[in-house]
């Protein structure tokens, strides 16, 4: 390259944030050192690396055979291989990685060349930094779209875990479950943020620290819930502050993303966020960088991010309530982790690990058994707190257990009073012996008939157990067992 490219503006003293060494690299190609240097700062301090220079073209081909490289920047006139010429050897080997041309060259036949052999852009020089900070950019969000194409396709079509110790924390044998772990298997190898929807209760962070256990950082996983943080609080909490910074700053903190360095840092309730530190938030998505309060610099970051909700955020982006562009960033993978409602089959499982743990905490002596009816009990339950609800009514039915079988006393006391709200119905225009209308236009059923159905589905739900199918009633065993007899149905189960 020429050295009329204006680099001299940026800051060139600053030093470079070492970059997760696995990641796709952006490569620089030129025959001047000097070139080389600055613009290996440049991208690196506009959050583009890591950034690799090569200053013999000869290297170029075996670099790239095997490294992952996102980007090529190549200048057209060097010794030995010229820039075309080197376009046209990787456009053959290596058709996936986007080439960038910059040549002093102002001709149009060179640039129709260029393009035509596969050129993602070509840039004159002297080159306008914002230009090629742009076309670099532009280039590494196509490979990114491309890779995570990749990465559903993996899903799709792939077979076993290739990493099932990843997992170990979460207890399931639901499929639903099984797909996501597969997809988040691939969705890691992008270093790509991975968005996590779900209700409050269903484990969103375990699923954190999967995804961080599958990435193989070398930095650590730290976990911050960014609820109820105001603008100053989000931007101190994340990104620290200098001394003297604000009233009380007495010494320097540095912030969550500098310590989860190489890392991954887990932002919990990303909902909640206000507007301006959604923008600090996309800036450091974006640039991957960020200014530490009371400081002019900007450092790099080279953290990956995780984002948990509970919220429904395109319905917050309709609201005003959420930037449309940061979702998109963070929901580069997306994944929404089931309600235990849609996963009962893992009731079982839950139940026996949470006693397991509650009962070594406490340390009982003896393990408690489990009677049969009360797995029946528990999956007529819609769980509106999921495994964290199912966990806390463990904890509380250990806490008071003695010996012997585990009661159900205290697990009846929630299920057994799970109501859904009636609605008022109409009443104008009825007759004596006139049935009446749902608003919808049905029938209403009568006393007896009602009576008879919800009978017959807690009989169903509870596999013809007596005993909790008059705790989902709302009735005594012997007032549910009388109305069975006056039906001809002989007692079932006690």
């Amino acid at each position: 390259m020429n050295p009329s490219m204006n680099l001299s503006d940026e800051n060139s003293g600053k030093s470079i944030t070492c970059i997760d060494p696995h990641a796709p690299m952006v490569v620089v190609v030129d025959d001047e050192a000097d070139i080389l240097l600055g613009l290996r700062l440049l991208l690196s301090n506009h959050g583009l690396g890591p950034v690799r220079s090569l200053s013999d073209s000869r290297e170029v081909m075996p670099f790239l055979d095997d490294s992952c490289v996102a980007v090529l920047l190549l200048d057209m006139r060097m010794p030995h291989l010229s820039g075309l010429e080197l376009l046209l050897q990787v456009k053959a080997r290596h058709p996936h990685i986007p080439v960038i041309m910059v040549t002093a060259l102002q001709d149009v036949d060179t640039a129709v060349e260029c393009m035509k052999n596969g050129a993602a852009d070509y840039l004159i020089k002297p080159v306008e930094v914002e230009r090629l900070i742009a076309a670099v950019r532009k280039a590494k969000e196509v490979v990114g779209l491309r890779r995570h194409a990749d990465t559903l396709k993996d899903y799709l079509l792939g077979g076993a875990l290739r990493c099932p110790e990843a997992f170990a924390g979460i207890v399931t044998r639901n499929q639903k479950m099984n797909s996501l772990f597969k997809y988040m298997e691939s969705a890691s190898r992008t270093g790509e943020p991975l968005l996590i929807h779900g209700e409050t209760g269903t484990g969103k962070e375990l699923f954190a620290q999967a995804f961080h256990m599958l990435r193989k950082a070398s930095g650590p996983l730290v976990p911050v819930n960014v609820a109820g943080l105001d603008d100053h609080m989000f931007a101190d909490t994340l990104f620290g502050h200098t001394k003297g910074a604000f009233t009380g700053a007495q010494t320097m903190r540095e912030g969550l993303v500098t310590k989860a360095a190489r890392g991954t840092l887990f932002l919990d309730e990303i909902g909640d966020l206000s507007e301006s530190s959604q923008l600090k938030l996309l800036r450091l998505l974006q640039e991957k960088k960020f200014e530490p309060l009371g400081s002019d610099a900007s450092k790099n970051s080279d953290v990956t991010i995780v984002a948990a909700t509970n919220r429904d955020l395109r319905q917050r982006i309709h609201a005003g309530k959420f930037r449309a562009d940061l979702y998109y960033r963070l929901a580069t993978h997306a994944i929404t982790v089931p309600p235990l409602r849609e996963r009962k089959e893992d009731i079982p499982l839950l139940l026996d690990k949470f006693i397991v743990d509650v009962a070594a905490a406490i340390q009982l002596p003896h393990l408690p058994t489990v009677a049969p009816q009360l797995v029946a009990l528990l999956e007529c339950y819609d769980f509106p707190g999921n495994v964290r609800e199912l966990r806390s009514m463990v904890m509380d039915a250990v806490a008071h257990h003695t010996k012997g079988t585990l009661s159900m006393e205290s697990f009846r006391n929630v299920v057994g009073n799970q109501a859904d709200s009636i609605k008022e119905l109409p009443t104008e225009n009825l007759t004596t012996n006139a049935p009446f209308y749902w608003p919808q236009g049905r029938r209403a059923p009568t006393l007896k008939e009602a009576e008879e159905y919800l009978i017959t589905c807690a009989m169903q739900k509870s596999r013809g157990n007596q005993g909790v199918a008059a705790a989902m009633l709302g009735l005594t065993r012997q007032a549910l067992n009388q109305r069975l007899t006056r039906r001809g149905i002989r007692s079932g189960n006690s």
